[in-house]
């Protein structure tokens, strides 16, 4: 959390001269940002990932329900397969992960939730895509520059950093 518009683009400014690139910085903050610096997408600031996985998991879970079902007790005259149990899995999963993936672009991010209030401050948010070895080095440059600043945690890695 940076204290203002103006650490905020002090900030940057040193994480680039740091060789970390703009498109692995996102700032938030309570107003819209000015263009010259870079704001969360859509798809950070609402639950809409979250939301898809747990939806594509609940999908599959009634489909497959409903795929053996349709396989124990068949609709009169017709017969069903393995084939058809794994397309009524698929078609649920697909489903759920767009039915509840709707429902969760509505809903801020969770994971954000603890800063809402230090935005509503008039704080602002940097998030900073780095790989894993390189934490530790930027928060100690972010701390050298601004010692009030609270640092929210670091996400599981990806398998690959882009």
């Amino acid at each position: 959390m940076l204290p203002d518009l103006d650490s905020a683009r002090a900030m940057r400014d040193e994480l680039l001269l740091a060789r970390i690139e703009i498109g692995h910085m996102r700032f938030m903050g309570r107003e819209p940002l000015p263009p010259d610096m870079p704001d969360c997408s859509f798809v950070q600031r609402t639950d809409l990932v979250h939301g898809a996985q747990l939806g594509v998991v609940i999908g599959a879970m009634v489909g497959l329900c409903a795929g053996v079902f349709l396989t124990l007790f068949p609709v009169e005259g017709m017969t069903m397969r393995t084939a058809a149990i794994l397309l009524v899995t698929l078609g649920g999963a697909l489903f759920g992960g767009w039915a509840s993936g709707m429902n969760a672009a509505a809903v801020p991010n969770t994971r954000l939730k603890q800063f809402t209030q230090p935005i509503d401050e008039g704080k602002v948010l940097l998030i900073v895509d780095v790989p894993v070895g390189r934490v530790e080095e930027i928060e100690g440059m972010i701390a050298k520059r601004h010692p009030e600043i609270s640092f929210g945690g670091m996400e599981p890695p990806m398998l690959a950093f882009p």
